[in-house]
């Protein structure tokens, strides 16, 4: 299941049936000396988790997958790395759902949308061990279901491309990062990043809505600065986002 690409560049895959979460399990191979580039792949996860810790629904029939890497890059550029994952994911999904991938957009900062409704998400998490930092990158794919309790739309690959597999999803997935992780790993390498990352794009030009700890901030999604952060054009000026929930459109009244 793992991609040729990725087998060449070094990467290795374990998969198992059932995990309490890959997140974990990556967590625990680094604990246990892994030297990273390696992905972990469950069948269905009893613990998934998402940003801010909210829990994840993990039915079998959809590709749950994390990512371990070690001494990727500096700790401030660890974030990019975030972009360069929702591209590997743009890349595979698109593969596979051939003229309905126009739909296919890249939400800031984590989130893959196929006619506005989430398809995939990524948890990124890093922490630095002897002044080393490891960074593990979790990976959600509805491929045959989705959850129904989102306070947001979502859908599944196999509504728009009944032919999608978890292994066809899988292998275009660990090649495309394999590729797309290559190029940003040269000097300079987050420019043409971030250039794909905004023609694939949802929301840009529009008015979208930011979810802060202290509240709410709208505007236009005017793009992404040199290091990644969210321009976001108010009404006092420009803001740059590190990091926050983005919803499109004004926040509701009321």
């Amino acid at each position: 299941m793992l991609g040729e690409a990725a087998r060449a560049a070094g990467y290795r895959l374990i998969v198992r049936d059932e995990v309490g979460s890959t997140m974990a399990e990556a967590r625990r191979a680094l604990d246990q000396g892994e030297p990273g580039r390696l992905w972990i792949v469950a069948r269905s996860q009893n613990a998934g988790r998402g940003r801010h810790g909210r829990q994840w629904g993990s039915p079998p029939g959809n590709l749950y997958a994390s990512l371990l890497l070690t001494d990727p890059c500096e700790p401030a550029l660890a974030p990019q790395l975030g972009f360069v994952v929702g591209l590997a994911l743009h890349d595979a999904a698109a593969a596979l759902l051939g003229p309905a991938a126009s739909g296919l957009k890249l939400k800031w900062p984590n989130d893959l949308l196929l006619d506005r409704a989430k398809i995939s998400g990524l948890l990124l998490e890093g922490e630095s061990r002897a002044g080393r930092l490891n960074v593990i990158v979790g990976c959600g794919v509805n491929i045959a279901s989705c959850p129904t309790d989102t306070p947001y739309p979502a859908t599944f690959l196999k509504a728009a491309a009944p032919q999608a597999t978890i292994e066809a999803m899988l292998g275009g997935l660990t090649d495309a990062f394999a590729r797309r992780f290559a190029i940003w790993s040269q000097p300079g390498g987050f420019g043409p990043i971030r250039a794909a990352w905004l023609e694939r794009a949802a929301f840009l030009g529009e008015t979208i809505t930011i979810r802060l700890p202290d509240g709410p901030l709208s505007g236009i999604f005017a793009g992404l600065d040199p290091s990644g952060r969210l321009e976001l054009e108010t009404g006092t000026g420009r803001r740059l986002i590190d990091a926050g929930d983005l919803f499109f459109g004004p926040p509701p009244q009321g």
